[in-house]
């Protein structure tokens, strides 16, 4: 390596030479000697200049060896510093260039000249400190930067346990400093122009637990040369030097990070000089379960906490609390004792080479600045991974991160510069409105009612009605979320919402840009945007709680696999709540054309609203020979406004079902959920073909039974939505008499012989004249069943059901139908009685329902043995073609408390006198006592006791 030899020269003239070098002419020419003579002498020298060369090349080799520090040896003069450049030469450091630059006469030195220093004195350079540590003699902020510290630290203490530097080390851990399984740890130390090389590097040599690699980086410094000649003059093969004319900034140092193949990185900056136990602590501590997914550090902070404006300062700001804090902090007498977590950590990094990758899955805010905040943000964003500051001992600074603390707090003082501030300020709140959560976050957890998503400004649009309705609703409180960048910027949602853009610069809660942009540009593969999307929306539904999130049902499939995952992200197990007893967000996914009809989910309460999609609602169709009934009525169902719920349809007919009626129900196609024909092989009747159409699979289960006479309005599934969340599924709400939802408003009272015309709206003109009600009388055109209580009347029936009418045991007083025969309607109405039993009604003007009934001929209607005449304009009412809320009272459903209850015969009556009327009958299926219902067994409906009422 070192050697070359010249291709002309030829081996007869060099030993020539050679000759006469040792034997000599006297006047240049060879004497004449006897062959024997001068071969016996030629030999004898070459074996001296031989035995000679093996000497010194023993001397040379044991003194180039790695294992020999020439500093600390004799100085043999010109031996040792040739020895020094022959190592070089043929034992190259390992020295590494990002850009090597080459001398433009094209050729490459063999050696440097051989004056190069070695003595340390002579390369190593150390910084000035003639500053006393800053002290602050403002006794408001003292206070209140130690009560925000003791804040932060029983919060954590609380939530996840906080250890001192002896409980950490006494943690079982996989690394063992003593054992075989000792951690190789590459430090990385970037260097520009600083003179803390020679301190960093005898402060590593001497580290209770030897480190594995060094590296120190110089990028585009000013003083490459003379921090090369320390790496070089330590001569040590385990440090190496790196340098590039291109200042890599600093993300740089984290790029070659991504090289090592050691266990762990410690990434240190050049004000940084470790205690000789921080490799021994910092891999101790990186080994426990508990700390093997974080980053470790020295120094941190935390982020600004709110105020009581609702914005965040600058956290810079000086003069109040809640800007943060800086930790350690020797200003203001705070010392870390305890391990504490932080936002980011600053000046130094300890983590396991592999969540180095992390860092470059988003591009970052600034090349410029930052990396510390935006390395944090991602270790918790898409690792949950969080970043710690290790305790210390404050009597041995052996365990400090910096051991000399005035040189990195000359650092922190520095970042004072205005622009600097507000890309930093700028850059930690794209990270919390991204997702990120803080400190505060995590002290403060919010609870919000909604939260929108919109990908586009399209999508913006559509739900910008309901998003207003939420936040112009008193106590309701929503924000919404937009990919940002290309697709939806903050500003472009902005002006879309008619907001000012001015909101975007504001250090306040509304619009939250994702920073989907922030992935790579060329990708076509969907998992960037569902890894943003989801990891964003997770973090941001754990800060604020919403209780549904929103979104249009057409938006992009690979964000609508991101909703779901973050939505479903914190609940455990299959009841949809999070581990402290929260029910998990439901995700809304909304038609476009739906959202100005459904603008009363934001009257919802925000308990009811997680059970959204808890509910499932079936369509269950009777029909039989009428084909022209029934294409009206699936007209009436496919017009109508649904909510992107899954809604499956199914047709009952009889062993007699026609030609017309079976094509009719097989062409029809039904986007809301699957289609079933369930087909009778012997003729059941009415009674059958009505209690056997549904019945249900759970306790969400609820089944919404049609004759094909019946025609919906266009806002029928809207009220089943309203009522149920409502009245049946708001925690807050009890009504365990409701069994079923009418569609319909009934013009006469239909159990009294005379049958009498009633209209609610003069009934409850008092109240309301539009307020629904409970009535005791189930409905039989259009209503909507409640699982239990269906499970109940089929056990009802079954233990009731006779032939003759006369032989049924219940005789309502007064009612008519004490002689109905073969209805199924009748065995319900008598269980609702005795047991107080109700059905919620709708009441709106001139009786206009989600449901009318067209009174066509069939099982009833114009059957011989019925007696009765129907006048058409007795059943027949309007259907409700505008949106129902603004007939309601004060524009929404009602307290429970405040709706009207009326008995079997239209009479008011409160719930507790129906259970007392029913109780006072006595003809249920158990003999009770006249203050006491029967009441059955949840799953199965069958009676189980007396209980009071």
């Amino acid at each position: 390596m070192g050697f070359y030899r010249n291709g002309n020269m030829r081996s007869a003239s060099f030993l020539d030479g050679f000759q006469s070098d040792y034997l000599g002419s006297g006047k240049g020419k060879l004497k004449a000697a006897p062959t024997k003579t001068n071969s016996s002498r030629l030999v004898t020298v070459l074996t001296c200049v031989q035995l000679a060369f093996a000497v010194y090349a023993t001397l040379l080799l044991f003194y180039m060896s790695p294992t020999v520090d020439l500093r600390s040896k004799p100085d043999f003069a010109w031996t040792t510093r040739l020895a020094l450049q022959w190592k070089q030469l043929i034992i190259p450091n390992t020295v590494s260039h990002l850009q090597q630059e080459v001398p433009s006469t094209g050729t490459i030195p063999l050696m440097e000249p051989l004056n190069q220093p070695i003595n340390m004195s002579e390369v190593c350079e150390h910084e000035t400190i003639d500053f006393e540590q800053k002290k602050s003699d403002n006794v408001k902020m003292i206070k209140l930067k130690k009560e925000l510290y003791d804040e932060v630290l029983e919060f954590q203490s609380k939530a996840f346990g906080t250890e001192t530097l002896s409980e950490l080390m006494a943690m079982k851990s996989k690394w063992d400093l003593k054992g075989p399984n000792k951690a190789k740890v590459t430090v990385i130390l970037n260097h520009f122009k600083r003179k803390t090389l020679c301190s960093q590097l005898d402060s590593l040599l001497q580290q209770t637990l030897p480190f594995h690699h060094v590296w120190v980086l110089a990028f585009g410094s000013p003083n490459e040369q003379s921090l090369k000649r320390i790496v070089e003059t330590y001569n040590d093969t385990r440090i190496s030097f790196i340098s590039s004319t291109y200042d890599f900034k600093y993300f740089g140092r984290f790029q070659m990070a991504l090289q090592t193949e050691g266990d762990l990185v410690y990434i240190l900056d050049d004000d940084m000089i470790p205690g000789k136990r921080m490799l021994e602590i910092m891999s101790h501590v990186a080994g426990t379960e508990k700390y093997q997914n974080v980053v470790l550090g020295s120094i941190g902070r935390i982020l600004p906490f709110r105020m009581k404006d609702f914005t965040f300062p600058s956290y810079r700001k000086f003069g109040i609390k809640e800007a943060g804090l800086y930790l350690p902090d020797p200003a203001y007498d705070i010392l870390v004792e305890k391990v504490v977590q932080v936002d980011f950590l600053s000046s130094s990094w300890f983590l396991s080479s592999e969540l180095v990758k992390t860092l470059f899955i988003e591009d970052p805010f600034t090349f410029m600045t930052g990396e510390d905040l935006h390395l944090s943000y991602l270790l918790q964003k898409y690792r949950d991974a969080g970043s710690f500051v290790v305790p210390v001992d404050p009597s041995d600074k052996e365990t400090w991160g910096d051991s000399e603390h005035r040189l990195a707090y000359v650092s922190e003082t520095t970042v004072i510069f205005k622009d600097i501030v507000q890309v930093r300020d700028d850059q930690w709140w794209t990270t919390l409105t991204s997702g990120y959560i803080t400190q505060w976050a995590a002290m403060h957890p919010q609870k919000i009612d909604a939260f929108f998503y919109a990908h586009s400004v399209s999508e913006v649009i559509a739900l910008a009605p309901l998003l207003e309705k939420f936040r112009s609703t008193p106590a309701k409180k929503a924000y919404i979320a937009v990919s940002g960048g290309k697709y939806c910027s903050c500003e472009d949602a902005a002006t879309a919402l008619k907001w000012p853009k001015s909101v975007c610069k504001e250090r306040r809660f509304k619009i939250f840009d994702l920073g989907v942009r922030t992935l790579s540009k060329i990708s076509k593969s969907e998992v960037p945007v569902v890894q943003a999307v989801y990891a964003a929306m997770k973090g941001l539904i754990k800060m604020h709680n919403p209780s549904v999130v929103i979104t249009v049902n057409d938006v992009d499939v690979s964000v609508k696999k991101a909703l779901k995952m973050a939505t479903e992200s914190g609940s455990v197990g299959g009841n949809g709540e999070n581990l402290t007893g929260v029910m998990a967000p439901a995700l809304m996914l909304l038609p476009r054309a739906t959202v100005p009809k459904a603008l009363w989910i934001a009257d919802i309460r925000s308990t009811a609203l997680p059970f959204w999609n808890k509910m499932r609602i079936s369509i269950n169709i009777i029909t039989q020979n009428r084909v022209h009934s029934l294409r009206r009525l699936l007209k009436s169902l496919t017009d109508a406004y649904y909510l992107g719920d899954d809604v499956p349809i199914s047709f009952n007919v009889d062993c007699k079902v026609d030609e017309d009626t079976l094509r009719e129900v097989g062409n029809f196609s039904w986007p809301h959920g699957t289609k079933t024909l369930r087909r009778r092989i012997i003729q059941g009747g009415l009674i059958r073909a009505v209690s056997e159409s549904w019945y249900p699979a759970s306790d969400d289960d609820y089944g919404l039974l049609l004759e094909d006479d019946i025609e919906v309005s266009p806002y029928y599934y809207l009220w089943i939505k309203y009522a149920l969340l409502s009245y049946h599924y708001d925690p807050q709400v009890s009504l365990p008499e409701l069994t079923s939802i009418s569609l319909y408003t009934p013009r006469l009272v239909e159990v009294v012989k005379e049958r009498p015309k009633w209209n609610p709206s003069e009934a409850f003109k008092k109240i309301h004249p539009h307020t629904p009600y409970l009535h005791q009388l189930p409905c039989s055109w259009g209503a909507l069943f409640f699982p239990k209580h269906w499970r109940e009347f089929y056990v009802y029936m079954n233990m009731r059901f006779t032939e003759n009418a006369k032989e049924n045991p219940v005789q309502i007083p007064k009612s008519r139908t004490n002689g109905w025969q073969a209805s199924w309607k009748k065995f319900l109405i008598d269980m609702m009685y005795l047991r107080g039993y109700v059905s919620l009604y709708p009441n709106f003007p001139n009786q206009a329902s989600f449901s009318t009934n067209h009174m066509e001929p069939g099982a009833h209607i114009a059957a011989k043995d019925n007696v009765l005449r129907h006048d058409k304009r007795d059943f027949e009412v309007p259907l409700l073609k505008d949106d129902f809320r603004n007939y309601l009272p004060n524009g929404k459903m009602p307290p429970a408390s405040k709706l009207p209850s009326i008995n079997l015969f239209n009479q008011p009556v409160s719930l507790k006198g129906l259970k007392a009327a029913g109780a006072k009958l006595g003809q249920d299926v158990l003999e009770c006592h006249p203050n006491e219902i029967v009441a059955v067994h949840h799953d199965t409906g069958l009676p189980k006791e007396c209980v009071k009422f």
